[in-house]
């Protein structure tokens, strides 16, 4: 039977009962100070295919080194070398997993996540996006997130506890997307370094909640400042519990909002979750017409009509009207709640959790708080339905409680 061809510096060595391939630098080589055979895992295993692949990666990170000790250009590939950390991150992106995983939300986050871990360097000066993953070892692992923890982002900052961890749980799930469609390019064994990182207890922030006095606040004082945009988006994600990103997004509707099927409701659609509630907006009784958000909707008539969404911000020809993005919506909430005297912290998501709080306040059963909330919860799974009935229930509930609190 003829022997396979070897790739450029690999040779074949008996372990055992059988024979198992190696990638070894030449001496030469090493001694004009190339460190690859230090950096990386130079047992390419026993299996023929998985180590044409990874002798191939080794052989393209060894010809860059030696392009750039004869001072040619290294010409830099659209991806990174395969096998690589650079590689296993952009694979994972590109997955089904990250298309329905990762919202664009926190897409940039995860990416900013995901690049302070890659362009950390190590003793040896190489970055960690260009090692091979079987060179990440659960020791190495658990240096690189105290590395993450203990570097503060600026002065005056001591640690980083919060990015450590998203580091850990990002790479921790990258591994095990990609090891899925690629498990010949990972260690044997323990193919998951991030697997059982010990992180440092920390004591989690309390989500800063608006109370309804600030926000109509905020809202009424947007209005005055000529900012319809920002009071509407403020009421949404309060009164309706709207994702501040999906208000910005452009996912409230004027089409949702006392629309041709629903004239007596306010469509709204969670798009994390999946789920689309019908609030309520008005009750007809024999006592009467009652508004259920009476001061909300006197916000929304301020709106002008600029596009499909509710929340659109208003620019001058020849652009037009667009979608707010969430940084430049950011700085305009900061620069009117100082101009209102409103605390620091609040923003269009601690609007939504001020709203979230007014639910626990109005003591709302737990069916009850979902039907509004769109949270899901295990211990209702099996049994709870999101009902007109019950968001209409929930509703009386909550105008009952800010009712009896003005009162």
């Amino acid at each position: 039977m003829m022997a396979r061809p070897l790739p450029r510096f690999v040779t074949q060595k008996p372990v055992g009962d059988g024979l198992r391939f190696y990638w070894t630098l030449p001496s030469y080589y090493r001694k004009l100070g190339c460190t690859l055979h230090r950096e990386h895992d130079t047992a390419l295993g026993a299996d023929y295919d998985v180590m044409i692949g990874r002798a191939k990666v080794l052989n393209g990170l060894f010809d860059e080194w030696d392009q750039a000790r004869r001072g040619a250009p290294v010409i830099a590939g659209p991806k990174a070398a395969t096998g690589t950390v650079d590689w296993l991150f952009e694979t994972y992106k590109a997955s089904n997993d990250w298309r329905e995983r990762v919202s664009p939300r926190t897409a940039p986050d995860h990416e900013r996540t995901i690049h302070l871990l890659c362009d950390i360097r190590g003793k040896s000066g190489t970055r960690i996006g260009d090692r091979l993953i079987t060179t990440i070892t659960p020791d190495g692992a658990d240096k690189l997130y105290a590395r993450i923890r203990d570097t503060p982002v600026r002065a005056g900052k001591s640690a980083r506890p919060r990015t450590a961890e998203k580091a850990v749980a990002i790479a921790r799930h990258a591994w095990k997307v990609v090891h899925r469609l690629h498990p010949g390019l990972f260690r044997d064994g323990v193919w998951n370094p991030w697997e059982g990182v010990a992180m440092t207890r920390r004591r989690k922030a309390t989500k800063p909640a608006a109370t309804r006095e600030e926000v109509y606040t905020f809202a009424w004082g947007a209005l005055a400042a000529g900012h319809p945009d920002a009071a509407a988006a403020a009421v949404i994600c309060f009164e309706w519990l709207q994702r501040p990103e999906n208000v910005l997004a452009g996912y409230v509707t004027w089409n949702d909002y006392r629309g041709p099927r629903a004239p007596m409701q306010i469509r709204i659609e969670h798009h994390k979750t999946g789920e689309m509630v019908l609030h309520p907006l008005e009750e007809t009784t024999a006592d009467g017409r009652t508004l259920f958000y009476e001061e909300a909707e006197a916000v929304l008539a301020k709106a002008p009509r600029l596009g499909l969404g509710i929340v659109m911000r208003d620019r001058p020809a020849p652009s037009g009207p667009r979608k707010w993005d969430n940084m430049s919506m950011a700085r305009l909430v900061r620069s009117l709640r100082e101009r209102l005297g409103l605390p620091a912290t609040f923003t269009l998501d601690a609007c939504r959790h001020g709203g979230m709080t007014e639910l626990e306040e109005a003591e709302l059963t737990d069916g009850q708080g979902r039907a509004l909330s769109a949270h899901k919860s295990k211990a209702y799974d099996g049994y709870a339905k999101r009902t007109e009935k019950r968001a209409l229930a929930a509703t009386r509930k909550r105008y009952a409680h800010r009712i009896g609190s003005i009162g």
